[in-house]
């Protein structure tokens, strides 16, 4: 556990991150907020046992977003003057979304409810996505006069494409997590007591392969987003390399010879 608000839990392989604020939709950019996402995912990244994150919201919502009330009075978390509101964004903040960004195992996003605003842009930062049936999302920031400032802008039309992440960003519109799909926001929908079941499921699959090969797949995936073809094809030969060389392959290709299922150490 990090805290009562975010709550880390690790069994084996596999960790379940949980944002912890129910009774107020889950809301995201509180002080110190960019620090306990970075603590967890420094334990994550830590553990090399770890090979998958299941990430959700308590309750019924996944996260409503920034917090409005403060925002309006212009105290706690949106107080002070600009220049203390800028280092409060840096922080607390894009903190969480530097953090999660720099988890280095695969993760899985359980949205099991509404995911609006900020809380969109931490979903998008799930490599894999499935959705409640209940859930919604929507990048409305334009509604409360404001922009994208969390990352979204450089997220959402990587996932969605230009013209779908513009028409959410433009009209403020929110989408239903079927949309979500068709769209690509999202990979699976499946009923609201089904979601768990299915992302622990999901993860227990990505939980199967090699940690190491895990971690090196994330991160070529991750760096082809800003690189060159022709970097990434330098990266993966470097790194397709290393993992010639690690006990885990040889376990894979022995396993698929002698028709069983390979135990891999990552070593």
């Amino acid at each position: 556990m990090i805290d009562d608000d975010l709550i880390l839990d690790i069994d084996g392989p596999l960790a379940r991150l949980t944002i912890n604020r129910p009774e107020s939709r889950n809301p995201l950019g509180h002080t110190g907020d960019g620090e306990r996402f970075a603590t967890a995912a420094a334990v994550i990244n830590a553990d090399k046992n770890l090979r998958c994150v299941i990430m959700t919201g308590a309750g019924k919502v996944f996260s409503a977003g920034g917090d409005l009330k403060s925002m309006r009075e212009r105290s706690g978390h949106f107080g002070g003057t600009p220049l203390e509101l800028r280092d409060h964004y840096r922080e607390s903040i894009h903190g969480i979304i530097r953090a999660l960004w720099n988890i280095e195992v695969p993760m899985v996003g359980a949205i099991n409810g509404p995911a609006i605003g900020l809380g969109n842009d931490v979903a998008s930062l799930a490599d894999v996505r499935i959705a409640a049936r209940s859930a919604k999302f929507g990048a409305t920031f334009l509604k409360l006069g404001l922009l994208p400032g969390d990352g979204g802008a450089w997220l959402l039309p990587r996932h969605i494409g230009w013209s779908r992440a513009a028409q959410l960003f433009f009209t403020g519109e929110v989408i239903d997590a079927a949309t979500a799909c068709e769209w690509g926001l999202v990979s699976e929908v499946v009923d609201d007591d089904a979601l768990m079941t299915r992302a622990e499921a999901l993860a227990a699959k990505i939980c199967e392969q090699p940690p190491q090969a895990l971690r090196m797949t994330k991160k070529l995936m991750r760096d082809g987003t800003m690189a060159s073809f022709d970097a990434v094809m330098e990266m993966s030969a470097a790194l397709q390399v290393t993992l010639q060389h690690t006990e885990d392959h040889m376990e894979a290709v022995n396993a698929f010879f002698e028709k069983r299922q390979p135990e891999f150490k990552g070593r």
